[in-house]
């Protein structure tokens, strides 16, 4: 007896197959806004539904968790930062713009923010080093930002600018943010739930590397840094860029003074300053400089 050529076509149609041939109601009394009759899957009106954040919720935790799988992405260092630094090159024509205007306030202002666009410069360089270095290793490592401007952008750019992927972790917000152009566009997503978000930064860091940066960059670090102290999440490396910057900002010291946090929660972070520096203290920690087959495993879900 002749064997069959090929397996037989699967049982039942795919929910794309179904969705892409969706039967058109054979009555216009069932085409109004009004109709029940579209499938579930494809109703938007009922998925935005308030009974239905649950199901919405989950829908955030798995397209990015499937995509990064089909895209191979298993370890990444996750960069925080402001997203109002500005890249070196703007910032000096801005300063050049004030210089000219005669106002003293604009002057002040433009003065600052050419001196904190060093930190853009150094995001920049630290995601094209980490995605250089990387990229023999047997698991290479990708940048991940919240994929809008100023050291998101950075980041972003860093990798993009020696030929490797990177992540953008967006979200949608009152003021509008849209992705920064250097995101790999298979790896660029979109966020409703803030929690969601910050899950996806944490559950396949290796490392943590925090710019300066506002509300947003303070509430990403404090939640890292209590995980960790708590032991909610894995050790593992905490990097703050600009030391000045960071012991002006947070008094340390006097934490640990009143009783608030334990004396050896200070060593949960690092102070580092250049790029190289980030990366120096990564290669330490987890030997990426050593021989192949020393590296280990590194990366861990939380």
């Amino acid at each position: 007896m002749e064997k069959p050529s090929a397996l037989p076509p699967r049982t039942f149609p795919t929910a794309q197959e179904d969705a892409e041939h969706e039967i058109v109601s054979p009555s216009a009394r069932y085409e109004g806004p009004e109709s029940s009759y579209r499938l579930a899957f494809t109703d938007t009106d009922f998925l935005l539904r308030e009974e239905l954040r649950p199901v919405r919720m989950q829908l955030e935790l798995l397209k990015p968790e499937l995509v990064q799988d089909e895209q191979g992405v298993e370890a990444t260092i996750v960069i925080f930062g402001s997203a109002r630094i500005l890249a070196p090159e703007i910032a000096r024509q801005e300063l050049e713009a004030a210089q000219k205007s005669g106002d003293a306030a604009a002057l002040r202002g433009a003065e600052t923010r050419a001196a904190m666009s060093r930190y853009y410069e150094e995001a920049r360089r630290f995601g094209a080093i980490v995605t250089r270095r990387s990229a023999t290793l047997e698991r290479p490592i990708y940048v991940v930002t919240g994929g809008g401007p100023g050291i998101m952008e950075a980041g972003n750019r860093g990798a993009f600018e020696v030929g490797g992927k990177s992540v953008g972790l967006n979200i949608v917000l009152s003021r509008e943010q849209v992705p920064n152009r250097y995101i790999t566009p298979e790896l660029c997503f979109q966020f409703h739930y803030f929690a969601l978000r910050k899950m996806h930064f944490l559950m396949r860091a290796i490392a943590l590397v925090c710019f300066p940066g506002g509300f947003g960059t303070l509430d990403e670090l404090f939640e890292v840094l209590t995980l960790v102290q708590t032991g909610k999440s894995r050790m593992r490396p905490i990097l703050l860029f600009g030391r000045e910057f960071w012991t002006r900002l947070l008094n340390f010291e006097l934490l640990v003074e009143t009783g608030m946090i334990s004396p050896e929660d200070v060593h949960l972070f690092h102070f580092v300053e250049t790029a190289e520096e980030a990366w120096a203290m990564l290669a330490q920690e987890y030997g990426f400089d050593l021989p192949e087959t020393t590296t280990g495993d590194f990366a861990v879900d939380v």
